[in-house]
Parts: C-alpha cells; structure tokens; sequence
C-alpha cells in the first residue's frame, strides 16, 4: 500500500493536478471485504486528500484462479481521476 500511495502522491503532483474521485477493485477470495470497505474508503480518501464520497470500494474474486484463489495474496487495481489543482 506504502508503494502506491507514494505512486499515486507522486503522479497527482507531476501532472500538477488534484484527485476528483477514486475507483478501487479488490480482488480476493478472503477475505470479506464489506466489514471493513468503510475503513478502506477512509484511509484511500485520506492518502489521496479526498472526501469519502469520492471514494468507491469494491470488490470481486477469481473464482479460485492464480494466487488470488489460492488465498495466498490479493491483487487491488484503482482508477484516479484528476483534474486542475
């Protein structure tokens, strides 16, 4: 997470530009990511200064494919929209 926080951070201020809104997909077998989407909004909305509300949270398995399915890591792939600072 360090990692792409710093990414992130790093972008947005190359492009001298500001986060609108975030889009993030969790992918993962286990595990249940609802109980803990709202602390995961959170923390995404405070590393990218963003409002919660500009935060989307969601999440879907392989189906038991690769290493996702085998419950041996998780894989999070996000959209950053950014516009004028």
């Amino acid at each position: 997470m360090l990692k792409l926080r710093l990414f992130t951070a790093g972008l947005v201020l190359l492009l001298a530009a500001a986060g609108v809104n975030a889009d993030v997909t969790l992918l993962a077998q286990a595990p249940r990511i609802g109980p803990h989407r709202a602390a995961i909004a959170a923390r995404v909305a405070q590393l990218l200064s963003l409002s919660t509300d500009a935060v989307n949270i969601k999440a879907t398995t392989t189906e038991g494919l690769g290493f996702v399915g085998r419950s041996e890591g998780l894989v999070e792939q996000a959209t950053v929209l950014v516009g004028p600072a």
